[in-house]
């Protein structure tokens, strides 16, 4: 569960106090970035992580790295329902990418003067919910990251959104004060982004100089020094992007099962170059599972105590754990369908050469056999008997029948080998037919 700091030593540090709101919105983008194109610098590098850095600078090379860090001019942001009666006072576009190529894009807001929970709310569901409509300079978001990014394959807004609230101000203090009555229905309206709900908001914890709680979607933290806010961040970029990686490998993974299940092929060569496509497959999926998810979700990045709590909770939100034993399980079994496609080749393979070793075997003996006649009358022509005429020539017309009793059963013999051979390498139908489908479900006993 979340857990906040008051007072004291270390603990004390990370607790501040902010004049204005800020908002960060994390969105993940379908797409890859190509790894090995520049960045710029690290994050430890770019941003402020306190007493978190050392952390950060030990794991530097699993984390995202920024790719785009670019001010948005606060006046040229818009969102589809304008900013419902808030101030802007500045925005800043923030690219992240993995190792692995997965993107998220990090938009960071700070609102002057009053930030009401109700308009904040409002302003929450539009930049969630309508975020293919948000322009900056009157252009598609999306446009303009295209533009100064050149990705090699187009980019578009994935399913996966958070968005974290620092509130500053009166909002700040509305949250922060002695009415647990008015703080329950702010944090309703912020966490769940205006809709009603009853119920206190999940993942809740106030320690008087601090509070955070969060949803699925949207997280509040009250209280907290900047570099404790940059933190909170990260570990919301890993999990969004976490969750995107498992999503992209069920999608990935139920095709390779429709390739797999729809394959069918006639030759060794287009058999091999399935399997190895499949494997090839397999073994990315794997990657993403490893590098891509249970990278991000455990508490070895930051092991501090508020991170590690807010990343729990969140992972809980949002399934993570549950989901990635499931993907886990899929890409197993499809790894052994693919060895067992693979070892079933192999069978077919040496069942082929073992028919045509026999069919040349018993080719080798039956010419061994026919081989007598010509040997016998190769013995008749070399011999002196009164049917050989020795002035007349070994082809001459007279000894036509005995060519024909010698030669033609060993010619036919021999075309007949050959066409035996050619079936045996080229059965008809496919070496690899595709699989078998679900046996149909058992009606229930006694329908």
């Amino acid at each position: 569960m979340i857990t906040g700091t008051t007072s004291g030593g270390t603990a004390g540090l990370d607790s501040g106090t902010r004049r204005l709101t800020r908002v960060l919105v994390l969105f993940s983008l379908s797409g890859t970035l190509d790894p090995r194109s520049p960045s710029l610098g690290s994050l430890v590098d770019r941003f402020d992580f306190g007493r978190f850095a050392l952390h950060l600078k030990s794991s530097e090379a699993v984390l995202p790295a920024p790719v785009l860090v670019a001010d948005a001019p606060p006046g040229e942001l818009r969102l589809p329902h304008g900013h419902h009666g808030l101030a802007p006072a500045s925005a800043e576009l923030v690219v992240l990418t993995t190792p692995r190529g997965d993107v998220t894009l990090v938009l960071d807001c700070e609102f002057a003067g009053r930030t009401p929970a109700g308009a904040l709310a409002a302003w929450l569901a539009d930049s969630c919910f309508d975020r293919d409509r948000i322009t900056l300079g009157g252009r598609p978001l999306l446009d303009v990251v295209r533009e100064r990014l050149a990705p090699r394959e187009p980019l578009a807004f994935g399913q996966n959104v958070h968005q974290l609230v620092f509130p500053g101000g009166e909002l700040r203090e509305e949250l922060l004060g002695a009415d647990p009555a008015r703080q329950a229905v702010v944090l309703n309206e912020l966490v769940y982004r205006g809709r009603r709900a009853t119920a206190e908001p999940p993942h809740l914890r106030s320690h008087g100089s601090t509070l955070s709680a969060h949803g699925r979607g949207v997280s509040v933290h009250a209280g907290w020094a900047e570099h404790v806010e940059n933190g909170l961040t990260l570990v919301a970029v890993g999990m969004v992007s976490a969750l995107a990686v498992l999503q992209r490998t069920r999608l990935a993974a139920f095709a390779t099962m429709r390739a797999n299940e729809q394959a069918s092929a006639s030759s060794p060569y287009e058999i091999r170059s399935l399997i190895s496509q499949l494997s090839a497959g397999v073994n990315e999926l794997q990657l993403d599972l490893a590098f891509g998810v249970e990278a991000y979700v455990d508490s070895l990045l930051i092991p501090e105590t508020v991170m590690e709590a807010f990343q729990s909770s969140l992972r809980d939100a949002f399934g993570i754990r549950d989901s990635l034993d499931n993907s886990a399980r899929m890409v197993e079994r499809l790894t052994s369908v693919i060895s067992a496609r693979s070892a079933a080749l192999d069978a077919e393979l040496a069942e082929r050469d073992d028919r045509r070793d026999r069919t040349v075997s018993v080719l080798v003996a039956i010419a061994t056999l026919i081989a007598l006649p010509p040997t016998l009358l190769l013995a008749f022509f070399g011999a002196n008997a009164s049917t050989v005429d020795p002035h007349r020539s070994v082809f001459d017309p007279r000894y036509l029948p005995a060519y024909v009793l010698a030669w033609v059963p060993f010619l036919v013999l021999a075309v007949i080998g050959y066409v035996r051979i050619i079936r045996a390498g080229r059965r008809s139908g496919a070496l690899l037919s595709p699989a078998a489908p679900v046996p149909a479900r058992r009606p229930p006993s006694g329908s």
